[in-house]
């Protein structure tokens, strides 16, 4: 996927591709997320990147949204799929959120795996 004209691009989607994330269906996740924004034609509206390491390997499957600062965690391919559709519905994928940014700060949902994360 290229975009070459990012001005009526909306969501940029950074998809973890770390070892953890890659031992959890990252690569599947990648693609499953790419060919739903084709599949919906979105590629002008979500951007993908894939990363390496956000450091949240407990939270695997991550998958982090810009410029809302939303991180997402335990995303799978069916997941990730109904993600893109949330976004393009201008929604979040609520159950899966750890973190989103608010108030100048990420604030942590409680959807963070255990042990993970600092309340």
């Amino acid at each position: 996927m290229t975009t070459w004209n990012l001005q009526e691009t909306y969501c940029h989607l950074l998809i973890c591709n770390g070892g953890s994330c890659m031992k959890r269906s990252g690569e599947e996740v990648t693609q499953a997320i790419r060919a739903e924004i084709a599949d919906l034609q979105a590629d002008r509206y979500i951007h993908t990147s894939r990363t390496r390491c956000n450091g949240r390997c407990s939270d695997a499957c991550v998958v982090i949204a810009y410029p809302e600062g939303v991180w997402y965690n335990g995303i799978t391919p069916e997941l990730g799929r109904e993600l893109v559709r949330k976004h393009l519905a201008g929604e979040r994928l609520e159950e899966q959120v750890a973190y989103a940014f608010g108030d100048r700060r990420f604030v942590a949902t409680g959807r963070f795996i255990e042990g993970t994360a600092k309340g």
